[in-house]
């Protein structure tokens, strides 16, 4: 049976949190892991981020008021913030060093920061805003994405 949107949506950011905490953990021995650790997480964030900006975000947004178009907004732009400029970097830094520690920290702390901002704001609001129904119709829409994309990575 299909999970509901956020249900979907809190057991990928619970995933990535895994893997970050791994992540943050190695040392700068692991310069094998590391790498590998690194673009499992990408590849996380990359189709639960696609799956966020085109179908669940679209729909709370649809669903809501002023104030859900200003969680929209502020989810995109750390969205942005992640793929655009903290992973890239952490991903052309040398696993070896103490750089690459502090860099994963901050993706970290920021994929964190997001998801908790989002299970605290967003989902409690999109409960309230999309029947349960529609909830359950996202989820499947999202999974069959996330389940597309991730055979074409």
């Amino acid at each position: 049976m299909a999970k509901d949107a956020v249900t979907l949506l809190k057991e990928d950011h619970a995933t990535v949190k895994k893997l970050l905490k791994k992540l943050v953990e190695t040392t700068t021995r692991a310069s094998k892991a590391r790498p590998e650790l690194l673009e499992e997480i990408a590849k996380e964030l990359k189709i639960h981020t696609k799956i966020e900006e085109e179908i669940f975000y679209p729909a709370f947004k649809r669903a809501g008021k002023k104030e859900h178009e200003t969680l929209n907004y502020e989810a995109l732009e750390e969205h942005r913030a992640v793929e655009k400029l903290v992973l890239p970097d952490l991903q052309n830094t040398d696993p070896s060093t103490e750089q690459f520690s502090g860099r994963a920290k901050v993706l970290k702390e920021l994929v964190e920061h997001h998801a908790d901002e989002e299970e605290k704001e967003m989902f409690p609001k999109a409960r309230k805003a999309i029947s349960r129904e529609q909830l359950k119709a996202l989820g499947q829409q999202m999974q069959d994405r996330k389940d597309e994309l991730s055979r074409q990575m």
